[in-house]
């Protein structure tokens, strides 16, 4: 319940006092810290009271919205902050950018549709991931980010410890669930079938996004059965954007690229060393 200040203390406090009080009541903390400038600013070019108070209301607006989709890209947990402006869409010519690019405006997670990025080791699929999941985030969509690996494993520890339900549940209640590197990490039989199922309760209630190296054909050892891996193909490529992303490795090339100026710096001359004189050669002769 909100504290009602003492009249008689109301009385004889001043005014900004009892503003400050109840806009942390209102939690308003933008006007609370912007109220006194901004009327300075309007008293000075003559804004009538009503812009005085839309100019309040905006920038409590904006800074609640940013704070809003800050909290929602801390709880995604990326390991790290990709976007789409940093990643070079030439290194891989199979993907199709317009394709990433209309992706990136979030309408595949309103409309419950899945993203998949097939590739070999090393050509950015984890970056489009991640960038994809940034503009969801930014966009009002809540999101969660993990590798297949540590998801399995997660769902094995809920089951063990007789929580699996309540986990389901959080993942359940994301928009958009991104599942990375699935093949790179062998699962067990137990976590396969986990997976399967967090995959078969999100069809047509939530979108995923998969990065694999491996193609399809090739997900039955993913999941230790071709039954298994047929139900989850079905269910998973029904509303699906499939990115092919096979070409070289962006992370080797990177790497050789940075070889001729760390060759450069190995092969230049060093510093000229005084040369010492000559010494005479000595014959040892042995007495006889």
């Amino acid at each position: 319940m909100m504290a009602k200040p003492d009249p008689k203390q109301a009385a004889v406090a001043a005014p900004g006092l009892l503003i400050a009080h109840y806009l942390k009541q209102l939690r308003l903390p933008t006007v609370l810290r912007e109220y006194d400038k901004i009327a300075r600013e309007c008293a000075r070019d003559g804004i009538d009271h009503v812009r005085y108070l839309l100019r309040l209301l905006e920038l409590e607006l904006l800074d609640r919205e940013r704070r809003v989709t800050e909290r929602r890209i801390r709880d995604a947990r990326f390991p790290a902050t990709k976007s789409l402006d940093t990643f070079d869409f030439t290194a891989i010519p199979s993907l199709n950018k317009m394709l990433v690019l209309e992706l990136a405006r979030g309408a595949f997670v309103q409309r419950r549709e899945n993203v998949i990025a097939l590739g070999n080791s090393g050509t950015g699929k984890s970056h489009i991931a991640l960038a994809l999941g940034l503009a969801a985030c930014q966009r009002g969509f809540t999101t969660l980010f993990m590798t297949a690996h540590a998801l399995a494993n997660q769902l094995m520890e809920a089951r063990d410890e007789k929580r699996l339900l309540k986990f389901q549940a959080q993942l359940q209640g994301v928009k958009l669930l991104i599942v990375d590197e699935l093949g790179y990490v062998p699962l067990s039989q137990i976590g396969a079938e986990l997976l399967f199922e967090v995959f078969s309760q999100r069809y047509e209630r939530g979108s995923i996004i998969v990065t694999s190296n491996l193609p399809f054909e090739e997900w039955p050892s993913i999941f230790r059965s071709e039954r298994l891996t047929g139900a989850l193909l079905d269910r998973l490529t029904h509303h699906v954007h499939v990115l092919e992303m096979n070409g070289e490795s962006y992370r080797l090339r990177q790497s050789v690229s940075r070889l001729p100026t760390q060759a450069a710096t190995e092969s230049e001359p060093a510093a000229d060393l005084p040369e010492t004189p000559n010494q005479p050669e000595t014959k040892e002769t042995s007495e006889d």
